[in-house]
């Protein structure tokens, strides 16, 4: 028992009478990326790998171009991302789950959604027949949706009984990218959008990926026009004979002479 007048030693003393000291310091960064692609090596062909190791990331909200020469593997990082190839060796996790091995349609119900290059639209519907199907497997209203696509895509929604076969090639990647936006996807993927289109049209189509971005839906950017991908791009990754050779951001690799002697003809761009 502590006598009346001895002075009560510090570890009975309540914690509030203590003077506390804590020491300052930086606790690790941890992000948590909506899309992580590890060392994904895959290919059309058992045993021959096209894409080699590769390593991607996108951050929510983020849009990532991946930009290289023709053959590099582009549209095969597309079409292993979304389910179409199966990886031989490597992880891919979406949302903090592994959806390695996942079939394209299971992958959608997660929340991404994947626009092709090419028989991207159903030529013989009209153009809203076209974003009604985008969202069959939604079991909500259409018409706020569809709404929204025509208010992002003014000149889709003057043309909605058009028949989509009918289309520039500017206006079908438009109504394509519509189609995918009626699931409200939290990723986008975008295989090569400006392929085959005009001056004009590439900068309409470039300025509503800019749009679609800007509403938060990441976005990931495989495209041929390196100049304006990267010109918007958060960051890009450059690839080369299926490894990802260069990344940073866009604005960086824009102006980095490797990426000119790798993709853009020794620096001369186009």
């Amino acid at each position: 028992m502590i006598g009346k007048n001895l002075p009560v030693p510090r570890s009975l003393l309540p914690i509030t009478n203590y003077e506390l000291r804590i020491t300052n310091y930086e606790l690790p960064m941890t992000i948590n990326y909506l899309l992580e692609v590890e060392n994904v090596h895959a290919g059309y062909i058992k045993d021959v790998d096209i894409l080699q190791g590769i390593n991607f990331r996108v951050e929510a909200g983020e849009l990532v171009t991946v930009i290289g020469p023709n053959g590099a593997g582009k549209s095969t990082l597309a079409k292993t991302i979304f389910g179409l190839l199966t990886p031989h060796t490597g992880t891919i996790t979406f949302k903090g789950e592994n959806i390695t091995g996942l079939k394209s349609n299971q992958i959608v119900e997660r929340g991404m959604c994947y626009v092709p290059q090419i028989a991207n639209v159903f030529p013989s519907l009209t153009i809203e027949e076209n974003l009604e199907m985008g969202a069959f497997v939604r079991n909500i209203p259409l018409k706020p949706l569809k709404d929204k696509i025509f208010a992002m895509f003014p000149r889709l929604s003057d043309r909605r009984r058009q028949r989509a076969g009918t289309l520039s090639g500017g206006e079908r990647q438009m109504l394509a990218m519509g189609k995918a936006l009626m699931l409200e996807p939290s990723l986008l993927l975008l295989d090569e959008p400006s392929a085959a289109l005009s001056p004009i049209l590439v900068t309409q189509v470039f300025e509503q990926i800019k749009q679609i971005n800007q509403s938060g839906t990441a976005i990931v950017l495989v495209e041929q026009n390196a100049r304006k991908a990267l010109e918007m791009a958060d960051r890009g990754c450059v690839l080369e004979s299926g490894r990802d050779a260069i990344t940073g951001p866009g604005l960086e690799l824009l102006h980095d002479p490797k990426v000119g002697e790798l993709y853009l003809g020794a620096g001369k761009g186009h």
